[in-house]
């Protein structure tokens, strides 16, 4: 847990549920991608490295290759666990992949590489992958063309700190690679349906540093959050919100 940044291993273990809660789910076209470009299928085994509560991991059984979930906060496995009982799920970390030498067909990290983007993890994802394997790297996006979602984002951003972020493309900075291949990019829309509660407050309340905040300020930004939901005219009096995203998918392969 050294190698995890202290607001990952704070906000993510006091906010396990509610991630699993609030987190969307994934496009159901990624199912494509992971068969291709990604080349998953019967026979190949994959490992969802930062795997969390598992909202990427229960895509990865129907492309019928052998999953294994990495995950190194405990309340977060434990969510895992809980709602995939026969997927294989493992404490470890991105520089510490507990698994042989080119073992893997396919590595994949959603909506976490940022929290580890670096030389040593791209040097590990290379030990653990076979020769040809692949790299892929998932993100949901707020759609902040939308001003409620923008301005959601505006409530939250001030308390980020350093805390690794997606939005900073610093996470780009462990590329180019030598032992990996250009990355190549798909998009693809999608909206998160459900109780206000659960897409939005849930959603907000379970990011990394908004969850490890003193319980004061963690107040602070539910109250800002909840009076948006309140007065906006597109949210207020809602039963039902569409949450839009767009998701990224980076995929690469092991060169050498």
């Amino acid at each position: 847990m050294a190698e995890v940044h202290i607001a990952a291993q704070q906000g993510f273990t006091k906010e396990a549920q509610a991630y699993a809660r609030g987190r969307p789910e994934y496009p159901p076209a990624l199912v494509g991608w992971l068969t291709s470009p990604m080349g998953l299928a019967v026979g190949r085994t994959v490992a969802d490295v930062g795997a969390g509560t598992g909202k990427f991991t229960q895509l990865l059984p129907a492309t019928r290759a052998d999953v294994i979930a990495l995950e190194p906060v405990d309340a977060m496995r434990a969510q895992l666990q809980t709602g995939l009982p026969g997927v294989r799920a493992l404490a470890g970390t991105a520089q510490a992949i507990p698994l042989p030498d080119a073992s893997l067909d396919a590595v994949v990290c959603a909506q976490a590489f940022h929290w580890f983007a670096n030389r040593q993890t791209l040097d590990e994802f290379h030990r653990a992958l076979k020769p040809s394997g692949k790299l892929g790297l998932v993100w949901n996006v707020r759609d902040e063309s939308v001003d409620w979602v923008a301005a959601l984002t505006a409530i939250v951003t001030p308390y980020e700190g350093d805390a690794p972020r997606f939005h900073k493309g610093d996470w780009r900075r462990a590329f180019p690679h030598p032992g990996f291949n250009a990355l190549v990019e798909h998009r693809f829309e999608h909206q998160h349906v459900g109780p206000p509660q659960q897409v939005i407050v849930d959603r907000f309340m379970s990011v990394s540093f908004i969850a490890a905040l003193a319980a004061r300020d963690n107040a602070a930004v539910r109250g800002r959050i909840e009076a948006l939901l309140a007065t906006h005219p597109a949210l207020s009096g809602q039963r039902t919100v569409s949450f839009p995203y767009y998701t990224l998918a980076f995929d690469c392969t092991r060169s050498a």
